[in-house]
């Protein structure tokens, strides 16, 4: 380590955000003369201010946008096996305290002070979505360092994330170590989910949507469902654990839905459960000319607006989903709206929402904010690690 490059803030570049928290340096931030550019992707340098003041260790990519992500503020840190084990210990203690079975998202990325890594425990196995550099070109010792951790025995490779394509990385999903007979039950709110850690949505879970999950199962009781982008059945089976009437789970997915049926038959209601799949937009529409009604509807639909860029297009497609899904929900029932787009801020995505229910000729009142688990933890300087929030109305008319 003592023979780590050094890379350097420009003149005019703001050192104090750093120095406060902010974890990302930007190209157009640092001084890229030949040497800093030929610092091969995924290595380790010495950040430093102007004035030549160190800052910390960070991972360089020279391909990207972020081409500097800060991983140790002490600038003598030795990035090695060691310092990962630590780093994942810390982390796991917190999702010790939190749940009593090791079903949970083990390292949040930036927030967890391992940049560009998210890890999803499902019990013995784990699944690593590698997607900054560094974690590409130490994917084995990382690996290793989770086995030491935890004890995990199988270790997938999830890198087909869009991060990645950012970071210059190739997409690759496979089994790294130890083995998979199917999808992996997950207990979590009551019920059995089952999880596809090799050709499913992610990491195969959404374990961020816990909380939100169990806000809409306490309004489920005696209720009507219908769990509009329902992935492998998240609030749909939620809410027949808490003593749901029925749940319709609808999603264009038809391996997704086959293992939310299974995850039915597993929690043992598989006769108050049914699926649909097809594009949610159609079936909505479709849902609301043969005139179903539904106590409770929660709509989870992917990033609309992944970034600043899809902001206004984002914007106008979470309207459409509450337009569409407002007439369908029945007088005095519930309706929840998720969005996991960072770029669209809660305020944003809240009016949206509202605008969306007053076109479809409904009223209602807010009656919850969710927001992701505390296995999901943020970085206050960092809004991109507070991407996930949920909205449930009250429609009176």
């Amino acid at each position: 380590m003592n023979d780590l490059p050094v890379i350097r803030l420009k003149p005019k570049a703001e050192a104090r955000a750093i120095r406060h928290g902010f974890p990302w340096v930007f190209a157009n931030e640092l001084v890229t003369d030949r040497r800093t550019k030929a610092i091969p992707p995924g290595s380790f340098a010495r950040l430093e201010d102007a004035e030549r003041r160190p800052l910390g260790v960070v991972t360089v990519n020279p391909v990207s946008k972020i081409m500097a992500r800060m991983l140790d503020r002490n600038p003598n840190a030795m990035i090695d096996r060691d310092w990962i084990v630590a780093r994942l210990r810390h982390a796991l203690a917190h999702r010790e305290r939190l749940y009593d079975q090791p079903y949970y998202r083990l390292v949040h990325a930036e927030a967890d002070g391992l940049p560009g890594v998210v890890i999803d425990r499902f019990g013995a196995a784990a699944v690593i979505q590698p997607n900054a550099a560094w974690a590409e070109t130490n994917f084995a010792l990382l690996a290793e360092a989770l086995q030491d951790a935890t004890g995990v025995t199988t270790i997938v490779k999830n890198g087909a994330s869009r991060a990645r394509v950012l970071e210059g990385l190739v997409e690759e999903t496979l089994l790294h170590c130890g083995s998979l007979d199917g999808p992996v039950p997950v207990p979590m709110n009551g019920t059995h989910y089952l999880a596809d850690l090799l050709g499913g949505q992610k990491t195969g879970l959404f374990f961020d949507q816990r909380p939100n999950h169990a806000f809409a199962a306490s309004l489920a009781r005696d209720a009507r469902v219908l769990d509009i982008f329902s992935h492998v059945g998240g609030f749909s089976l939620a809410a027949l654990a808490s003593g749901a009437q029925s749940a319709l789970a609808v999603d264009s997915s038809a391996p997704a839905l086959e293992l939310a049926t299974h995850g039915a038959v597993l929690s043992q209601v598989p006769d108050r459960f049914t699926t649909r799949q097809g594009d949610a937009f159609a079936v909505m529409e479709a849902l609301a000319t043969e005139g179903a009604q539904f106590d409770l509807v929660v709509c989870d639909p992917p990033a609309f607006a992944p970034n600043k860029e899809a902001l206004a297009a984002g914007l106008r497609a979470y309207e459409r989903v509450a337009r569409l899904a407002a007439p369908l929900v029945a007088p005095g029932g519930y309706l929840g709206l998720c969005s996991c787009s960072h770029a669209a801020d809660l305020s944003s995505f809240r009016a949206a929402s509202a605008r969306g229910i007053g076109r479809a000729g409904r009223r209602g009142q807010l009656i919850h904010t969710g927001f992701a688990g505390p296995d999901h933890p943020q970085l206050p300087q960092l809004a991109e690690t507070g991407y996930l929030k949920a909205v449930f109305f009250r429609l009176n008319g």
